[in-house]
């Protein structure tokens, strides 16, 4: 068949707005341009020196696309605009974006979500991001929808580009993100179930934040249904299946331990350390010499004791409080690592690369290797131990007047559970001279708790709730602990001693790392506030944080107070380590640090190297420390492993919680939670269970018996009894069911307790026989939603029985 040519003309764009003719053939019978090549052809089309925006009829024209390919086109151009390369502009028109004239866009980390969503969050100290002129202390953070991740997995650092935000939800404000490159892979590894059929072998994930199936080159004889540790070794784009390679085979499922090892390995944490870094540990005299010895403070005869949790095996702080003519002496000791661990030696590197200590549901996974962290440097009782110590004075209303800070050797005479220091403080004579000391110590703390909340400090303790587990691993119950005196205590003298040497070495400008708490966005602020009026609380000004603690104390000891807590710690920013002095904004404290855990943590043992120099009894050769530049980059990666190690804990625990719902719902009489309200939907009502700390979902068909209906213009469920479940309501619950891959539980109401009354409302009125003649329409009467779908349906059911007679 002969192909036609045809004559058209179409406008090619120039520099200025005239429009210039040219005659081009469109040959109808032309090959059909790949997705790729199309879109290139847009971008240089729309992107040449001059050129005007085009609508999709011009494009077509200036392509030379038939008309079958008008599809196409359209959805070509639709991609385009949503990855941010072109905009779509005014009278149907598009163009080249600023970001899509440049591959540049904005390096930063991944943080990935269970629902295939994420967050970006762009490197502050990232000199081309910092070029665009964006003010990232405003928004330090940007969504990216699940289409828009690309291949980046949780935890990588990419190349992102800001797109506008098109959806009907303005929730994640005007700007998301879209990955277009991943720079560099925090780990290639994932975790899943091994399938193998005929000749080919592959892993399946049941994490939405990975790709659903790996194909597997080997099978190191893996057999079906066991749980392994895969890595990705190739994948181009999203829609590809990615190509990998068994790595280790962790055991079957419900084995002990398999489940808490594929969150570890998940996350990207080492579990082990490397044989050199074991070997340098192992090298480290066991003994202290008398050299180091006598250049120290001597406080091994002094009553300096531990307070620790009752299973810890890494001590790294030890007290002692005495009472003096104008207040009180306090004295923080905290293990000096700094002095068996030097600058880029092979331990340093992998504590620093590790960032922190990992403290999973059943095990901890430690920065330091064992022959330091529980031996060396652990300030375990009738061993001499070396510290970094803080002396502080403080008068009779609790001000810190004067403090020192020196090297020091103690021997600490005995250690204490909290549980045992607890009991010591709340019977007065018992524990001896060491519970006198105890109690003494209480008498300072507590002043400097009261202290820190009259100055705008927020208390944001709450109790915990650990999960006990067998031999095997298997959850049989749990156990909750209150924050008590004895922790209080404790962290008083913590955030002092971090306090004081946050101020010495601001004041000696010496680059170091501060942990830093900035203020809270006040459009965060005011949902929360909508969140405590839900709950019965008028929050006034929170952007006062007077207010902000007068309001929790409102709540304090009420059902609904761990509901409060946790909506004003989503509303509060994230604290982390940066190499500037910003201060902490949930302590009101305007100097602080990390100092007190250099064991678990790297940000103190930078800052033990920093205080070096201050000492009063300094050593000869002083560490090297980071300069400005290498603290940024070091306080931004140990701000990424802090969330990593925190993600990793939190999943394990809420892993573990709910296989204990799971198992306690099949007993015969299954536990019974009381629960309160904390977000009314149409689909239901997420709640909290106050006895546990667990989140949960119950949808309607949890519902206690009867008709209940959404009444969406007060965010509530009412039924024909004038009953209402609303947040805040109080109840009983149980398990209905629990989806463990999906990390969450539904629950079934068996109880309402408080918040079924029925108030006086508008509703009520509506019930009232309205007022005129007889038969008037209540049309004009004021319903509620459910009232009028009653209405409604009624009318309806007397139609068709008048049409069936």
């Amino acid at each position: 068949m002969k192909a036609y040519r045809l004559k058209r003309a179409i406008p090619v764009f120039g520099s200025s707005d005239t429009v210039v003719v040219k005659i081009v053939e469109v040959v109808q019978s032309i090959a059909m341009p790949k997705p790729e090549e199309m879109k290139k052809r847009i971008i240089a089309l729309l992107g040449k020196e001059g050129g005007r925006p085009c609508n999709k009829s011009e494009l077509a024209r200036a392509l030379e696309l038939p008309g079958s390919m008008r599809k196409k086109l359209r959805e070509n151009l639709a991609e385009l605009v949503e990855a941010g390369e072109i905009v779509h502009g005014k009278k149907g028109r598009f163009s080249v974006s600023g970001a899509g004239r440049s591959r540049g866009g904005l390096i930063g980390q991944i943080k990935a979500a269970l629902g295939g969503h994420g967050w970006f969050f762009p490197d502050k100290a990232d000199e081309e991001n910092l070029a665009t002129g964006i003010d990232f202390d405003e928004q330090d953070r940007f969504y990216i929808s699940p289409r828009s991740m690309g291949i980046a997995l949780d935890g990588d650092i990419v190349r992102a580009r800001l797109v506008k935000n098109n959806s009907t939800s303005k929730e994640h404000n005007d700007l998301r993100a879209r990955v277009i490159e991943v720079v560099e892979r925090r780990s290639s590894r994932v975790t899943g179930v091994f399938v193998k059929k005929g000749k080919f072998s592959s892993v399946q994930t049941n994490d939405e934040r990975l790709p659903p199936s790996i194909q597997i080159g080997n099978t190191l004889n893996a057999r079906s249904g066991q749980l392994v540790v895969a890595e990705i070794t190739e994948w181009e784009h999203a829609k590809d299946i990615p190509k990998g390679h068994l790595i280790e085979i962790l055991g079957w499922p419900g084995d002990p331990g398999v489940d808490v090892e594929a969150i570890v390995h998940q996350h990207g944490i080492n579990p082990t350390f490397p044989v050199h870094v074991v070997e340098a540990a192992k090298n480290i005299p066991m003994e202290i010499s008398e050299e180091e010895i006598a250049r120290r403070e001597d406080w091994r005869k002094r009553d300096v004791i531990t307070i620790d949790p009752k299973t810890a095996k890494d001590f790294d702080d030890a007290i002692l409080v005495e009472k003096t003519e104008t207040g009180w002496r306090l004295a923080v000791h905290i293990a000096d690592v700094s002095h068996y661990i030097k600058p880029e030696s092979v331990m340093d590197l992998e504590a620093r690369e590790r960032g922190n200590s990992t403290y999973l549901v059943d095990r901890v996974i430690p920065m330091l290797p064992e022959e330091l962290s529980n031996g060396i440097c652990s300030l375990v009782p009738q061993e001499d131990r070396l510290t970094k110590c803080v002396v502080m004075d403080f008068d009779t209303d609790g001000r810190m007047v004067k403090s020192y800070f020196c090297d020091a050797v103690i021997c600490t005479p005995r250690k204490y559970a909290y549980e045992e220091a607890q009991e010591v403080i709340e019977n007065p004579g018992k524990g001896g001279k060491l519970g006198n000391r105890i109690r003494e110590a209480w008498n300072l703390a507590s002043l400097l708790r009261r202290r820190r909340f009259d100055n705008g400090g927020l208390d944001l303790d709450m109790p915990e709730v650990s999960i006990i587990l067998d031999e095997e691993g298997v959850p049989t119950g749990y156990q909750r602990e209150e924050y008590n005196e004895s922790h209080q205590l404790i962290e008083e003298f913590m955030l002092s001693a971090n306090e004081a040497v946050a101020r010495i070495v601001k004041n000696s400008n010496r680059p170091t790392i501060y942990r830093v708490h900035e203020d809270p966005d006040p459009d965060r602020l005011e949902e929360f506030a909508e969140l405590a009026r839900s709950h019965g609380y008028e929050p006034g000004d929170l952007t006062n944080r007077r207010h902000i603690q007068k309001l929790i104390n409102a709540a304090r000891g009420s059902l609904e107070e761990p509901a409060i807590k946790v909506g004003l710690l989503k509303s509060l920013k994230r604290a982390c380590y940066m190499a500037t002095p910003d201060g902490h904004y949930g302590l009101a404290k305007t100097d602080y640090c990390h100092f007190t855990s250099p064991i678990r943590r790297y940000a103190d043992l930078v800052m033990h190297r920093s205080l070096q120099p201050l000492l009063r009894n300094r050593p000869k050769e002083i560490d090297r420390t980071p300069d400005s530049k290498r603290c940024i980059e070091i306080a931004e990666h140990i701000s990424g492993t802090e969330r990593t190690s925190s993600d990793a804990e939190t999943e394990s625990r809420r892993m573990k919680m709910l296989e204990w719902l799971e198992l306690s719902s099949r007993q015969e009489k299954p536990p019974v939670f009381d629960a309160i309200i904390t977000e009314v939907r149409a689909m239901g009502l997420f709640m909290e269970c106050t006895d546990i700390l667990q989140r949960g979902l119950v949808k309607r068909v949890g519902f206690p018996e009867g008709r209940w209906f959404f009444e969406n213009n007060a965010d509530r469920f009412a039924n024909s009894r004038g009953q209402i479940l609303q947040s805040g309501t109080r109840m009983k619950v149980v398990v209905d069911e629990v989806d463990r891959i999906g990390m969450k539980a539904d629950f079934k109401i068996i109880e309402v307790i408080g918040g079924s009354i029925q108030k006086k409302t508008v509703r009520d009125s509506a019930r009232k026989k309205p007022s005129g003649k007889k038969g008037k329409s209540l049309k004009g009467s004021q319903k509620s939603p459910a009232r009028r779908k009653v209405v409604r349906k009624s009318a309806l059911n007397k139609a068709r029985r008048r049409k069936r007679k």
